[in-house]
């Protein structure tokens, strides 16, 4: 234990400098209030290396962490003069919940806008506890549930629990199609409240399309995804602790790095692994059985691009782009799979890794730990407030933090890994590079930083409108090619300053 607070007591001063105590919250500015990304310390010191912009020489600091121009984009997801409250509820919505924080935050500001279409009344959502992580979690240790019910008075009628006398209430539990528009909630889900009082969806997630929906509906999502989804007091305190400690070093990275043991064995990449750890992958994905494909082959996944960088990659990943070794960085993840040993050649570029385990100490922690939910959202918030987030694969977490920090007035994301045509290209990229420095065919320096700043150049989270589907693709695969809609919220829910707001009438369709 003594060791242990070696390791956090210089940073207990900043506790009584940034007076973040959890009973002064409700007296605090909340952290997703902020549009401005906040004020930093003075920049590190620099040195010579490859810039981000192709260029050589000294480094312009301020370029490491000057996010992407806004292009006068602000925040716009206030609802249109036509929009009423709600009125003429017909049933009760009850939400199962599905995934992991992420994928539940999304389902439910889906589940939301659903509730409007269907003239009902949700009652608040059940979070799932039984995924990978068995997280026991309730709504509302994980989210301000007063908050949320308060936020969305205007918007749905949001309750705790169903009326008693609905207990024993016939109720209809239906799987609601995937990525449904308007007419299949209007017609073929409304059309329930003939003989259903009570209608349950039993998934959450990529319930609702992504385009071609109206205005205010689309608004709403944003609504209820950065205003009214809002963390529990207690995690939103500890939250803006973490930060604190952070901005003590300077300004920091956040590094989603998805080196789990379940992301790994899910998508079946064992890239540098032991036969032993890649056997022991394999058989937690077969004995999965809610993950669907079993027989997975991992270079084929690394070839394409579907596999998360490794903390080596990552390594050299940061040190292209210009990092100098003393930038903090911080470490969003769970148990990095392979522990210490595994995180070795990046500590020794970059020293200054930090976690949440790191930044507080034990005590402190223990409301969260044991909960995943509870973990994730931590390390939701110090990410969303980082001055630069690099994900090191594109999973839940990423898109969602991605979307939040391009509402917020795009804060610089520099994405080395997405899942369509363009994208996965300059991952198959990277892949061939990495390949190379392993082949003793290339060698780190100037025609490497060169190359992966030059990929890198036009990815870093500015304004862009979200991708529609990719060409050719049909059915079910022409929607799951669609850029999710909370990656990006251009232009449903971020308008240019001075310039009129879209109509109601208009159709919200990404061309």
């Amino acid at each position: 234990m003594q060791q242990q607070k070696k390791r956090w007591r210089p940073l207990v001063v900043l506790r009584k400098n940034h007076e973040i105590k959890y009973q002064r919250l409700s007296a605090e500015r909340s952290w997703t209030q902020e549009i401005a990304p906040p004020h930093s310390k003075s920049p590190l010191p620099s040195r010579k290396f490859q810039q981000l912009d192709g260029g050589s020489g000294v480094l312009d600091r301020e370029k490491l962490w000057k996010p992407p121009s806004n292009r006068d984009f602000i925040p716009c997801a206030e609802p249109s003069l036509n929009y009423k409250p709600p009125a003429e509820l017909r049933g009760y919505l009850l939400v199962n919940t599905n995934g992991g924080l992420n994928q539940m935050r999304a389902g439910i500001c889906d589940m939301v806008a659903v509730t409007r279409i269907i003239n009902a009344t949700l009652v608040i959502p059940e979070l799932d506890k039984r995924s990978f992580w068995q997280d026991s979690s309730n709504f509302s240790d994980v989210f301000d549930e007063d908050h949320f019910i308060k936020a969305l008075a205007n918007d749905v009628k949001v309750i705790k629990k169903l009326p008693k006398e609905l207990a024993n209430a016939t109720r209809a539990v239906k799987h609601f199609r995937s990525w449904s528009g308007m007419e299949y909630y209007e017609d073929e889900i409304a059309s329930m409240w003939e003989d259903y009082q009570v209608i349950r969806a039993a998934k959450s997630d990529s319930r609702l399309a992504n385009n071609n929906l109206p205005p205010d509906i689309q608004k709403l999502r944003c609504r209820a995804c950065y205003e009214a989804l809002r963390f529990a007091p207690q995690i939103e305190a500890m939250g803006k602790l973490l930060v604190g400690r952070m901005r003590a070093y300077g300004p920091y990275i956040a590094l989603h790095l998805r080196y789990e043991k379940d992301m790994l064995a899910f998508s079946g990449c064992t890239h540098d692994l032991s036969s032993d750890e890649a056997d022991e992958l394999r058989m937690i994905r077969e004995n999965t059985p809610y993950w669907k494909v079993k027989d997975i082959d991992s270079r084929e996944q690394r070839s394409k691009g579907f596999c998360p960088l490794t903390p080596k990659e990552v390594g050299i990943f940061l040190s292209a782009l210009g990092y100098p070794s003393n930038t903090p960085i911080y470490i969003a993840a769970g148990e990095i799979y392979g522990g210490d040993s595994r995180m070795a050649d990046l500590r020794s570029r970059f020293p200054l890794l930090m976690n949440k385990e790191k930044l507080a100490s034990v005590e402190e922690l223990e409301p969260f730990t044991n909960h995943a939910s509870r973990m994730a959202a931590l390390d939701y918030i110090v990410s969303v407030e980082s001055d630069v987030f690099i994900p090191s694969y594109s999973g839940n977490m990423a898109r969602a933090v991605e979307g939040h920090r391009r509402y917020l007035g795009h804060r610089k994301t520099i994405s080395p890994d997405r899942h369509d045509n363009f994208l996965s290209e300059h991952m198959k990229a990277l892949v061939r590079l990495f390949d190379k420095l392993e082949q003793g065919t290339m060698r780190e320096g100037k025609n490497l930083s060169y190359r992966i700043s030059d990929i890198h150049r036009r990815r870093q989270g500015s304004p862009r409108k979200r991708k529609g589907p990719i060409s050719g693709t049909k059915g079910m695969d022409r929607f799951r090619s669609e850029e999710a809609f909370y990656v990006n919220p251009l232009p449903d829910c971020l308008c240019r300053k001075g310039l009129p707001i879209p109509s109601a009438n208009n159709s919200s369709a990404v061309r």
